[in-house]
This record gives C-alpha cells, structure tokens and sequence, in this order.
C-alpha cells in the first residue's frame, strides 16, 4: 500500500506498478470487441466466413464483444476505487474535486479528439461516419457523447455509426464515476458504500431482463454497472488484506472456470437459461473479480507467452476508441479485393495487430502527454 497521500494531491499513473493479470484480462477483453466488430462488418457484407469455421468456435471467437465489455467494466471499477483508496488512503476521505479532475485528465483529451475527427469526417460526407437526421444528427450524437448518454440516444433513435456506437460503455462508466466519490465521501463513514454497491449488483440481471427494448438490455445504466459495482467491491475487500496464495489459487482457478463457461459455451448457457435471467453477464463479472482478487497481490511477472495480450491491455482505452477507423480502412481493402474468404483471416489479424499500433501511437505521442501536462496544471493551480 502506498503512503497516505494529501486530497488536494494529484498524481501521475506512470510510476505506478502494473498488475501483469490485470493487462492480459485487459487485452482478452479488448480482443473480443475487436473480434466482434469485425464479424459485424463481415455480415454486413455479407461474407459468408463462418461456414470455414467449425460451429463451436463461432460464438467463443466472434460474439463476445458485450462480453469483452463486462469484463472491462469490472475490471475499471475496481481500478478507480483501488487508486482512489491509494490517493486518499481511505474512500470516505475521497477529494471531490482532485477525483473529477483525475477523470478529466485521463479521459478527456482523446475523447474531446475523437469527437472532433468525427464531426469532420460526418461533415465531409464519408458514409460510415455520417450521421442521419432520424438519428439526430451531428449536434445530437455530439450532446450525447459530450453528457453521457449515447446510449439512450441509441434507445430511442436507433443504432449510431459505428465509431459513435462504442462511446455507449464510456457514458455508463462516466455516469457510474459521477456518483462515485459523491458516495464514497457521504455513504464510507457509514459503512453504507458496500451497500449501495451490492445493490447495483443485484439490481443488474432485473434491468437486463425488464429492459423495454433489445439494445437497451445491452446498452442500458443499471444493467452495465453492476460489474463496476463488483469491482469496486473487489477492491474495498482486498484493502488492507492480504490473501494467502491457496486462496488466490482458488480463487483464480474458480474465475478462470466461470469466465471460460460464459465466454466458451454460450449455447450450453443459453440452454440453461442463464441468459433468460440475466445472470450470464453477473457470473462473468464474479469471475473477473475473481481473477483480479488472485492476481492483484501477484508478484509474478507474468507468462512471457501472454505479452502480446498484455501489451494490448495497457493500451485498452485508447485501442477502444480509436479501432474502427482500422476497422472500416481494413474493411475497406477486403472489399476491394473481391471479399476473398482466404483474406478473411488476415483481415482478423491485420485489426488486432494494426489497433494495437494505432492505440500505442495514440497513447504514447497524445493521451499520455496530455493527461500528464493537464494534471501539472491542475496541481499548480490547486
């Protein structure tokens, strides 16, 4: 644990230690979303790919983009409360302020970016940006993005672009972070945090069942953060305990077990009814938290083998945000091409390995530095 440090003292994440667990999860999580959304584009077009591929794997491999964001939305929660409780030494000491600006500084600046190529790329006309007026149009996606509610745009007006679409799991966490430290300072001395938060944790499998459309079971506040809930639970046990390595083994194997059943067999889930009752999404959460609990306190370097995951793992927001642009440009070479069914699989590859170099230049040369000089200057001013 790290020294107690002041509420009015902000600090930068790159001298922090990485968790080598925490980054492969990452990078499984924002493989699936890759995977996933180039299935999409390929069925949009109508490349019949899938009958090369054995029916088992089809759903393990390529639609397990909601869940690779369940696993980002635990993972995120129990981050922010881990650094908060680092920060602060407490959540109930929690500084409102320095929290917000912390959130500004690293989420902002390649938001506020991304927007803004956007908005040129709609106004230039280029069709997979374009935003119609049944949709809103630009002003509107823009209100949305900028208040954190693209996904009840959605709800109501439909499907945006694709490069829009992903900001729908920003304005969940966003949303989420907003009331967070709010709670911790007014809801910790309390003890009643833990209970606020198990509630969006039970709350979350009704709101995807009684969601009032499909996207909204996706896509709607109270049925997504019930995984940043248990996160942010995850990292309130973990303070100040340390758990034996027969426990963190257990608990690693009992998270790996659970995350392999969700994400490997979804046909055996669904036949259980798993998914009817919105329980899918929780147990893949509990098996994340799982695996953060074991790997938190882990020492171990990490599996050379996994290094590519966990290289894409580090680079996650900024892999997120900006990957349909490698996804479309790709797309865009397959088809003139002639949709080849043997470029099928160079097409995969060629979007994970590009969104990574893409998501590495982005951090390395923009957001990085940018979330360093905002928080200088937030501390000079403070």
């Amino acid at each position: 644990m790290e020294n107690h440090r002041g509420p009015h003292q902000l600090t930068s994440t790159r001298g922090q230690t990485r968790i080598p667990g925490i980054d492969v999860m990452r990078g499984i999580a924002i493989f699936f979303v890759l995977m996933n959304h180039v299935n999409i584009r390929l069925l949009i077009n109508k490349v019949p790919y899938r009958q090369c591929i054995p029916k088992q794997l089809i759903g393990p491999l390529v639609w397990n983009g909601q869940n690779g964001v369940q696993i980002f939305f635990a993972i995120s929660g129990f981050l922010i409360a881990s650094m908060t409780l680092r920060r602060w030494g407490s959540l109930s000491d929690v500084g409102l302020r320095d929290f917000y600006l912390f959130r500004f500084a690293r989420i902002a600046p390649l938001l506020l970016l991304l927007l803004a190529v956007l908005s040129i790329l709609h106004l230039a006309g280029w069709p997979a940006y374009v935003i119609s007026p049944a949709r809103g149009g630009l002003g509107r996606a823009l209100l949305a993005a900028l208040t954190f509610h693209i996904n009840v745009l959605e709800a109501s007006r439909g499907y945006l672009p694709p490069s829009w679409d992903i900001l729908w799991s920003l304005s969940v966490e966003e949303v989420f972070y907003l009331g967070f430290p709010i709670a911790c300072a007014f809801l910790s001395k309390g003890k009643l945090l833990p209970v606020v938060l198990s509630a969006f944790v039970v709350i979350g499998p009704f709101a995807r069942v009684f969601a009032h459309k499909e996207i909204w079971r996706e896509y709607s506040y109270l049925g997504s953060m019930d995984a940043i809930a248990l996160g942010c639970l995850t990292a309130i046990f973990l303070n100040r305990r340390t758990l034996t390595p027969h426990t963190r083994l257990a608990l690693k194997s009992a998270g790996v077990a659970l995350m392999i059943f969700i994400l490997g067999f979804p046909t055996q889930a669904a036949n259980w009814g798993i998914e009817r009752v919105g329980l899918d999404m929780s147990i893949l959460a509990f098996g994340t938290c799982m695996i953060i609990a074991a790997t938190a306190q882990d020492t171990h370097a990490g599996v050379p083998v996994l290094a590519a995951l966990r290289w894409l793992g580090q680079r996650s927001y900024e892999v997120y945000l900006t990957h349909i642009f490698v996804v479309l440009g790709l797309l865009s070479v397959f088809l003139l091409a002639g949709k080849p069914l043997r470029g099928v699989a160079p097409y995969f590859i060629a979007t994970v390995i590009f969104s990574g170099i893409l998501g590495e230049l982005v951090a390395r040369f923009y957001s990085e530095p940018m979330n360093r000089l905002l928080r200088t200057r937030f501390r000079s001013a403070s």
